[in-house]
């Protein structure tokens, strides 16, 4: 790692990636279009809504991952930066309530002096002839501000833009120190093939030399049953199954559905067991109100129905969570994606599945293609596993010169936190 100083006087040229970020931002591999996302077509969103993040494979186009070896020093630059504005007192606020293409005025030059501020444009842009006029230039700005804040890159100034675009330098500037401590704990040992999982931004990345091979909308835990954050290592892949349902979710979500409609377990073919080898239990005989839910095994059968989907990728860890399909597609087809009790659910986990058996030269792929099209459970073991991250980011910058920011959703930034189990927020 470079000495802090070296990271100050890389601003400069931070800066200037940083200016560049505009151009780019028409590049699909970059702009995120939403219009390319796969979970589109797979569960099509409401009329006129589009996703602010997609699902792509995107080897060969040198996209720079959220987390990387030299991600302190990006950070740290980025850090220098944001003190420079703060120090410059920063942006007012703007209050308009939308601005887009072709409109005039006022609020147009004001938009400008905020992006300006922010070095989304270069100061010249509020010299020229027609500096209120929203162009094309104001749009590809707009769209690379909404890109690095998790907002759909439409180039039109809303509600959301505009709520981000009114969070002050010196916020900002505390969230990138705030997440210094966490970067540092998550790139430790990174090696060359890893899984990144950001939990604010519901996207996961696999990740090769240092580049992103692809990029996947993500399903994580519901603010009152959060996701934790970890370190560890892909161990094995099952495929095809079982789903050994945790004494928490039987006792909030399978009991009280079977309570209410007695043909519940059969219908999600879930079935009961006295211990995990033990004889099947029928449900109608068990006193649920005075039972406690560790006391019975709970397992769903493989199928279309089961709620891991066709594939669970493991990884040890003390909380017990894991990564996996789901048959609940559409929820990929949303913008906020806190759905789950904690696991990570995959828009199209077929690629991350191939993309990790890449680095398994002994396995058979023609076998494994076998066993996808089964319905019959079958464990895999990956003995070259690449690590795995579940990170809580609310700011990062990369290399290419992106400063990165997202919501803190379970209202972590301010305590310290880092690795482990977030409370749950109770309401």
């Amino acid at each position: 790692m470079t000495e802090r100083n070296d990271a100050v006087l890389t601003r400069r040229a931070f800066t200037r990636a940083l200016l560049s970020t505009a151009s780019l931002a028409a590049v699909p591999a970059f702009a995120q279009d939403p219009v390319q996302t796969s979970s589109i077509a797979t569960a099509p969103a409401k009329a006129g809504q589009k996703l602010a993040t997609q699902t792509e494979i995107l080897v060969g186009q040198n996209e720079m991952p959220m987390i990387s070896p030299g991600s302190v020093d990006f950070t740290y630059a980025a850090i220098a930066m944001y003190e420079e504005f703060a120090a410059g007192g920063g942006w007012p606020e703007l209050s308009v309530k939308q601005l887009k293409k072709g409109n005039k005025g006022d609020g147009v030059i004001a938009l400008r002096h905020r992006l300006v501020a922010e070095n989304y444009l270069p100061f010249e842009t509020l010299t020229a002839e027609n500096a209120n006029v929203f162009d094309d230039e104001l749009a590809d700005a707009v769209r690379a501000f909404q890109i690095n804040h998790g907002v759909l890159p439409s180039g039109i100034v809303a509600e959301k833009t505009l709520a981000a675009l009114n969070v002050s330098a010196e916020t900002r500037l505390h969230m990138l120190k705030e997440n210094i401590p966490r970067i540092e704990a998550y790139v430790e040992g990174l090696d060359d093939r890893y899984i990144l999982v950001n939990i604010p931004g519901t996207q996961l990345e696999t990740v090769q030399y240092n580049t992103v091979y692809s990029r996947h909308n993500i399903v994580v835990g519901k603010l009152e049953r959060p996701s934790p954050t970890l370190i560890s290592t892909v161990s094995d892949i099952n495929f095809n199954p079982y789903w050994k349902i945790p004494a928490s979710i039987v006792e909030r979500d399978i009991v009280p559905n079977y309570l209410k409609d007695p043909s519940y377990l059969a219908k999600m073919q879930i079935r009961i067991f006295d211990g995990v080898d033990g004889p099947e239990i029928d449900p109608s005989l068990i006193d649920w109100p005075t039972t406690p839910p560790e006391r019975y095994f709970f397992r769903q059968e493989p199928g279309a129905h089961n709620s891991l989907g066709t594939v669970k990728i493991n990884f040890p860890n003390e909380h017990m969570v894991y990564m996996h399909d789901t048959p609940h597609q559409e929820s990929f087809g949303r913008n906020v994606r806190f759905e789950s009790s904690g696991c990570v659910r995959i828009d199209q986990v077929k690629t991350v599945v191939d993309w990790i058996l890449q680095g398994e030269p002994d396995v058979d792929m023609m076998q494994v293609e076998m066993v996808q099209a089964n319905v019959e459970p079958y464990d895999l073991k990956i003995n070259n596993g690449p690590g795995v991250r579940f990170m809580y980011l609310t700011a990062w910058a990369t290399e290419d010169g992106r400063v990165n920011f997202r919501d803190d959703i379970y209202g972590l930034d301010g305590t310290g936190f880092i690795l482990g189990q977030p409370e749950p927020k109770t309401f």
